[in-house]
């Protein structure tokens, strides 16, 4: 019986009946099985998607700050910017107050004689542009 099993046939088999080794073939990726590195790259998306995200919100409220400090010294400005033109106005309302007889009063006098000196000057020695106005322009000099 055993010799009726092994032959089924009387032919012999075709090369396109034979069996096919596909051992050398590589594997092939199956979404089934987990990968080694994939808990490592979960993690690491994770990490960086909750980086992006601490960045967003303190992004988001430093901008909210920045806002609110804003509006604040816009409000200073205006308090200041108010109280400079109340002096101003205080010292122009006292300036014009002030007449010739009540400066000689006090001790004030007449500047009589002004003579004008030219200073050469230069600029770009590094001296500012206020300094410099005298330092290279005309001097006044006053003679009393």
């Amino acid at each position: 019986m055993r010799k009726k099993l092994a032959k089924i046939s009387k032919y012999r088999p075709s090369v396109f009946q034979a069996k096919m080794d596909f051992s050398a073939v590589k594997e092939s990726f199956s979404l089934t099985a987990e990968h080694p590195i994939e808990r490592a790259v979960f993690r690491t998306f994770g990490v960086i998607l909750f980086v992006l995200l601490c960045s967003y919100f303190y992004f988001v409220s430093a901008s909210v700050l920045n806002i609110i400090a804003r509006k604040e010294a816009d409000t200073k400005s205006v308090t200041l910017q108010s109280s400079i033109a109340q002096m101003e106005q205080r010292y122009f309302a006292l300036r014009d107050s002030v007449t010739p007889q009540e400066a000689t009063l006090l001790g004030l006098s007449r500047v009589k004689d002004t003579q004008y000196v030219y200073v050469p000057g230069n600029l770009s020695a590094g001296v500012s542009a206020q300094a410099g106005a005298a330092s290279a322009g005309v001097v006044a000099i006053d003679a009393i």
